[in-house]
């Protein structure tokens, strides 16, 4: 355990995180409590963003992590990084929609950096984010992501990432020098 902010406890998931973990990052992109944060993909996705089979699923895997964020014994926030090589993916990052805006995903982002180059000797840091989502794009922009312009497809018909509601739906790689 590690703490990189006062009040914040960064640690790795474990299986007995995992419905903990699904309500937080479910929380934070669907449904109606996801209004409450400026991260909701409501508008744009219905349906489930992840499932357990899927948390655990990074937890377990041996080339990833899955660093939990606690506060007051209650998990906050959490993010996915995984090892590919020269450099580490950044996944399912999530900050309880209650606490956004006040500088925790910030925190959060930085620790995860720091973590993967540290662990891992990485130089670079990916991530995927859906193109339509210029705000969220924006704020990792302000954090030292590129945008790519290198764009994969979204996964349109597999109901495990969510039901589109739009016919226009891809992502987009950012990546970030490290060090």
């Amino acid at each position: 355990m590690h703490s990189a902010a006062p009040g914040l406890t960064f640690r790795d998931a474990t299986d007995a995180d995992v419905d903990a973990l699904v309500v937080l990052i479910e929380s934070a992109y669907r449904g109606d409590a996801s209004r409450a944060g400026w991260t909701t993909e409501a508008d744009i996705l219905e349906g489930q963003r992840t499932d357990p089979e899927g948390v655990l699923e990074v937890i377990k895997s041996p080339d990833s992590r899955l660093l939990t964020v606690e506060r007051d014994g209650r998990i906050v926030a959490c993010c996915q990084l995984e090892h590919r090589g020269e450099h580490a993916y950044f996944g399912m990052f999530a900050v309880s929609p209650t606490l956004q805006g006040a500088g925790l995903g910030k925190t959060v982002i930085a620790e995860a950096e720091r973590q993967a180059r540290a662990a891992w000797g990485v130089t670079e840091m990916h991530m995927t984010v859906i193109s339509v989502r210029e705000d969220l794009i924006a704020w990792y922009e302000r954090r030292g992501y590129r945008r790519t312009g290198k764009m994969s497809p979204f996964p349109y018909g597999d109901e495990r990432f969510g039901i589109p509601q739009r016919t226009d739906l891809e992502f987009e790689l950012l990546v970030k020098k490290l060090g």
